[in-house]
C-alpha cells in the first residue's frame, strides 16, 4: 500500500521538533523498530536545522517542506528549502565541513543522514534552495508479542 503525506512550516528552530516527530508519527503504520523510529528522526531533525540554520540563515519568515512517501516496506522522505543553496555539494558534504563556524555546528549533518539512510540525494543551486532526497528500507522481522 502507498500512503504519502505533506508539511510545511515556518523556518523556526521550534518546527525541527514539530517536524521529527510528525514523520516518526507517520511512519508508525509501518512498524518500524526503535532503532529505524530513532534514525528517522535523527535525519529529519538535521536536514531541518539545516534548511533553518544554512538555507534560511535562521530568518523565520521562510518555509521549510516534507514530503513522505510510504510504499511497502520503504520510507521516501523529501526535505526541502527555497534558501541560498548550496555552493558545493560535494565540500558540504564531508565529514566536520560547517559554512557555519562561528555558531560552532558538528558539520556532521550530512554524514549521519547518510549513514542512517539506504540513499540520499542531495539537489541545490544558489539562491534557488535545496531538496534532501532520502530512501530507507525498513526491515522486515518484526517484534511478536504474546
Amino acid at each position: 500500500m502507498k500512503n504519502e503525506m505533506s508539511l510545511a512550516f515556518a523556518s523556526v528552530s521550534e518546527n525541527e521538533a514539530f517536524a521529527r516527530v510528525a514523520v516518526a508519527s507517520f511512519i508508525t503504520q509501518l512498524d518500524p523498530t526503535m532503532d529505524e523510529l530513532t534514525e528517522i528522526k535523527t535525519v529529519v531533525s538535521e536536514a531541518v536545522t539545516n534548511s533553518i540554520i544554512h538555507g534560511y540563515h535562521n530568518e523565520p519568515h521562510h518555509k521549510v517542506y516534507i514530503e513522505c512517501v510510504l510504499q511497502d516496506d520503504e520510507i521516501e522522505i523529501t526535505i526541502r528549502d527555497e534558501g541560498v543553496g548550496i555552493k558545493d555539494i560535494d565540500e558540504a558534504r564531508e565529514p566536520l565541513y560547517t559554512s557555519k563556524p562561528e555558531l560552532e555546528r558538528s558539520g556532521m549533518g550530512f554524514t549521519i543522514i547518510e549513514n542512517f539512510m539506504d540513499s540520499v540525494e542531495v539537489i541545490s543551486a544558489p539562491e534557488k534552495g535545496t531538496s534532501v532526497y532520502m530512501t530507507k528500507q525498513l526491515s522486515k522481522s518484526k517484534t511478536v508479542y504474546n
